[in-house]
């Protein structure tokens, strides 16, 4: 059994291929953590990874019934409660706060993951200090959330940071020759499929290639492949005009990169000349980071919420 520490409060983090509870000390430091492979197309099991989970903890921790705060994916609509657009299929149209706080009977705080991210960048990391950040995750989507003096912020419907479904516009596929393709949000032409991870592999195809994924397409300009490159050039393009609109829109303070695409560190060489040829004169580029946690950040921002629920 692991030592006992003292007012502790979980994060869980459910993703899309892992779930991870961290124990987060008074001072907000991780001290216990474990990850488990999230259950596909099963609600009940995942019901019972998640309960598994923490009893997990309680019994290395030597003690129960801290407050949980728990980062899902995907929107929960705001009049019903239900889980909309989840990257966990049997998540999507469940009551999953609902069935959680029935099932762990215990304080739970909600936040969305991507949300989640941003808190904990805004708090001890890469954005701590900063009047306002904006947390923009390029993974298999892309997503995010703005924190104004560490606090976040969610808006009416909880969905202050979902720049991934604002559109590109059509004069900019027309550049590139992209096709206008739907998202799995219902719209069409949304951002995130063409700046996130999977995006960048799109762009490849459409040239003619056959990556797999990003991480294809970065070895492959690395080891001199035109195409590659070009796919890689577009992509910093299309990613330049969306972070340029979140400038004009809401002008952080700092805009701090997260999910798979952060680790490619030529982005921030890049970036800033990318974003501010989609900016009119005068109006500055803000810093663009990479993270202090990682992917780590999600679990850690839904403890800052159960520690510390005022910072929702």
């Amino acid at each position: 059994m692991a030592e006992s520490i003292a007012n502790a409060c979980y994060g869980i983090d459910i993703g899309g291929t892992k779930i991870e509870l961290v124990a987060c000390d008074a001072a907000l430091q991780v001290a216990w953590r474990k990850r488990i492979a999230t259950p596909q197309g099963d609600y009940a099991g995942f019901l019972l990874a998640v309960q598994q989970l923490v009893a997990d903890a309680d019994a290395a921790l030597g003690r129960g019934a801290w407050a949980i705060g728990i980062a899902l994916p995907g929107v929960r609509e705001r009049a019903s409660g239900r889980q909309l657009s989840a990257n966990v299929p049997a998540l999507t149209g469940q009551y999953v706060a609902r069935d959680l706080q029935a099932l762990l009977q215990r304080p739970l705080h909600f936040g969305n993951d991507l949300q989640c991210f941003a808190l904990s960048e805004a708090h001890g990391g890469a954005a701590d200090g900063y009047p306002s950040m904006f947390g923009a995750i390029l993974g298999t989507g892309a997503g995010g959330g703005y924190c104004v003096q560490g606090r976040l912020i969610g808006g009416f419907n909880g969905l202050a940071g979902e720049w991934g479904h604002w559109s590109v516009p059509a004069n900019l596929l027309q550049r590139h020759g992209l096709p206008l393709l739907d998202c799995g949000c219902g719209l069409r032409g949304c951002v995130e499929r063409y700046v996130s991870g999977s995006g960048v592999a799109m762009i490849e195809r459409h040239l003619g290639g056959s990556a797999g994924n990003a991480s294809d397409v970065i070895a492959l300009a690395a080891a001199g492949d035109a195409r590659a490159r070009q796919a890689l050039d577009i992509h910093c393009d299309l990613l330049g005009h969306s972070l340029a609109a979140l400038v004009l829109a809401l002008d952080p303070h700092v805009i701090v990169l997260g999910g798979g695409l952060s680790q490619y560190a030529p982005l921030y060489q890049q970036l800033p000349a990318a974003i501010a040829a989609h900016l009119f004169a005068g109006v500055q580029v803000p810093p663009i980071v990479p993270p202090r946690f990682g992917d780590a950040g999600g679990a850690r921002g839904a403890a800052l919420l159960a520690c510390q629920p005022t910072f929702s």
